[in-house]
């Protein structure tokens, strides 16, 4: 299996720090931790390639490589994801899609096939056993439980581009510790 791991732009806003990343010679802030972490819960013997569109475009030979595209993306990031929905449209290839823009709004899309919602350690591999034992797929897979961080496997950051981003992120916590209704 060929999994194309894509990241979407971010526009020229705050998310993107584009203006001051030309000061230090950077394509990006920081790396797409949760598709390198995503890229780490696949089957070790998948082929996987990752495109962040804020370091690199996303080319068509990309695309017609994967078997399937795995797209995750922040709310901010909405207009550069419709863009790689209409790349991905004329290819007719899986698209699995999680992270919290889908998270909001997968109604939104259904031209995504499937949904992997909240805490991906617990629901990727419910739809990786389905994928592989061959049973039928389902469109959304979430889950209300919360992941344990220690669990979590090591991101896959051998995909990353380094040198291009400004930082290099790691994972200590997991979401808001608080309840509250305000946020």
């Amino acid at each position: 299996m060929k999994v194309l791991l894509i990241y979407p732009k971010y526009p020229e806003t705050y998310w993107s720090f584009s203006h001051a990343l030309r000061f230090i010679s950077k394509k990006a802030a920081v790396p797409p931790l949760g598709l390198v972490t995503v890229s780490a819960l696949l089957p070790d013997y998948w082929e996987r390639k990752l495109i962040d569109m804020n370091v690199e475009p996303l080319k068509d030979s990309d695309l017609e490589w994967a078997d399937y595209i795995f797209i995750s993306a922040m709310y901010v990031q909405k207009a550069s994801v419709h863009d790689v929905l209409k790349q991905t449209e004329k290819l007719n290839k899986p698209i699995v899609a999680g992270g919290p823009l889908f998270t909001q709004e997968y109604s939104n899309y259904p031209q995504i096939n499937h949904f992997i919602l909240n805490e991906s350690e617990i629901t990727m591999p419910q739809f990786l056993d389905d994928l592989i034992s061959n049973k039928p797929l389902k469109k959304v897979y979430n889950t209300e439980d919360f992941a344990n961080i220690q669990e979590s496997p090591i991101p896959h950051f051998h995909l990353l581009k380094k040198k291009d981003y400004a930082f290099m992120n790691i994972q200590v916590s997991r979401g808001c510790p608080f309840a509250c209704d305000f946020c």
